[in-house]
């Protein structure tokens, strides 16, 4: 329903009224409003994207080589078969989000270019409103829904992070983080150093060494990799015995999730056994004489932070043959020629990317209000890893970090589907989660064990996030093997659910 209203400045705002409005056309947005499309068929629901097209990240992030970082058999939807190889990039991973929209006819639902400034809850009329502005235009909008759900993701799109470093004015070349690559950034014969040893990097450096005169990865500390072929042999051999795509999908989805699950087993039982298999990994590669142990031996635990697949090596191949290098240092300084580190090495420079990582954002920096009153996220604590204490009718995707993050996307998307035709049955409009009298002092604790699990941008905004508690239903466990025998079973009429 679209009405007209008038605004505070007496200008008139054009309104929309839905059940359900999803924020984010990424691949937790497109993925919500499938779920609704089929478990909720009588639901109106509108998708706001602030992008002029979908994808999230793969559609913002454009550096030279982006591609996924986890397998696309578990990275994908359940419900949409994957077949080309399992790591992919970010255009092949864009024609498969445009695939499931075309195939569901999910376009018309989805506003793009449309940013949300606030959103506030009314419990006297029983709704959220929306604030926006249109990218494209500057009208203002009002949109009125029942229920939010927020698939935004969890970091800032509009800029990466980047530390203050000493003297980075100095510096005569470039400096340019991957999250905003230059459409016109030429690297061809340049001299190029790579700040960071993550995902970001691993994929960037192998994608532009053949292009450089040379390419430096700079880390200030190792970070842990796995190596393998980018297939799957088991895909191979059910489509030679001509299986239905649908079936290869589960099935080599079932196996991936296996083995993941006890890899991350083995790394919390075997720690020290699983280093050096992913060492050994390293060293297949770089061979013997490569110091291994000062660049790629990490002095966590593995998994304490994600850990990237190299597809076929790349990243190693490029190093053994001397297109790329490893450098362990701290940065001293930028100078006019590159950067100074401690150890009093120069590494000299043309370019200078800063993969640093991101910001974290908590709900896609919307301002959110409850009954005229500003909401702290910080202070609730999260049911289930998905909904918050005080918070009404308001869902937040947040995915896997051991895991891919559709697992838990499509998860949430069957929770959220059935709660909200239990609401329909109980002929209920609003439901809160709320701590009950027995746990109003139960023990908090951060979103994410630190002690589990503790990237950079996770631990500089852990305080921005959510809490959560030391029992069910207020866990956010991170673990995909317990969820998915939990979630379908969570008690929907539960005392922790407040209905009205």
């Amino acid at each position: 329903m679209t009405t007209i209203e008038a605004g505070t400045d007496a200008a008139t705002i054009r309104t929309e009224t839905t059940d359900v409005l999803v924020v984010g056309a990424g691949i937790s947005g497109i993925g919500a409003a499938y779920h609704l499309q089929q478990q909720c068929p009588d639901k109106r629901f509108i998708v706001l994207e602030t992008q002029p097209g979908f994808g999230g990240t793969w559609r913002t992030h454009t550096y030279p080589g982006i591609r996924s970082d986890s397998d696309l058999y578990t990275f994908g939807y359940r419900f949409k078969p994957w077949t080309s190889a399992p790591i992919a990039s970010a255009a092949e991973i864009l024609r498969y989000l445009g695939e499931v929209i075309d195939e569901h006819d999910l376009a018309t639902h989805i506003r793009y270019q449309h940013r949300i400034e606030a959103a506030s809850w009314s419990s006297e009329d029983k709704r959220w409103t929306l604030d926006v502005v249109r990218t494209d235009t500057g009208e203002r909008l009002r949109f009125h829904t029942a229920f939010l759900w927020m698939c935004q993701g969890y970091y800032r799109h509009s800029q990466g992070y980047t530390p203050d470093w000493p003297g980075m004015d100095r510096f005569g070349g470039t400096i340019v983080h991957p999250q905003t690559w230059p459409d016109d950034l030429d690297v061809t014969g340049k001299r190029v150093v790579v700040i960071g040893s993550g995902a970001t990097a691993a994929t960037l450096v192998p994608a532009i060494a053949e292009r450089c005169s040379h390419v430096t990865m700079l880390q200030r500390s190792p970070t842990f990799f796995i190596t393998g072929r980018n297939a799957i042999d088991l895909a191979d051999q059910l489509r030679e015995l001509d299986i239905d795509e649908e079936w290869i999908h589960e099935i080599v989805r079932r196996r991936i999730l296996k083995d993941q699950a006890e890899f991350t087993r083995r790394s919390f039982e075997e720690p020290e056994q699983v280093r050096q298999e992913l060492l050994g990994g390293v060293r297949h590669f770089l061979g013997d004489d490569f110091d291994v142990d000062m660049h790629f031996n990490p002095r966590y635990r593995p998994w304490r932070q994600r850990i990237a697949f190299i597809p076929d090596g790349d990243l190693f191949q490029g190093i053994a043959d001397g297109k790329a290098s490893v450098v362990t240092d701290e940065i001293d300084t930028f100078t006019e020629a590159g950067i100074l580190l401690r150890s009093g090495t120069e590494l000299e420079a043309d370019v200078i990317v800063t993969a640093t990582g991101f910001d974290l954002s908590v709900m896609g920096d919307i301002r959110f209000t409850v009954d005229g009153e500003p909401l702290d996220f910080a202070a609730t604590v999260g049911y289930h890893g998905t909904m918050f204490t005080g918070v009404p009718n308001l869902a937040w995707v947040f995915g896997y970090f051991r895991a891919s993050w559709t697992l838990r996307a499509d998860m949430i998307g069957d929770f959220v589907c059935r709660l909200l035709n239990h609401m329909d049955e109980r002929g209920a409009t609003v439901v809160t989660p709320q701590l009950r009298p027995h746990e109003r002092d139960m023990a908090l604790l951060p979103w994410v064990d630190p002690e589990n699990f503790n990237p950079g941008y996770l631990m500089r905004s852990l305080h921005l996030l959510p809490k959560q508690g030391d029992h069910a239903p207020w866990q956010h466990t991170q673990d995909y093997w317990s969820e998915r025998k939990v979630f379908p079973l969570i008690d929907l009429d539960d005392s922790a659910l407040h209905y009205d």
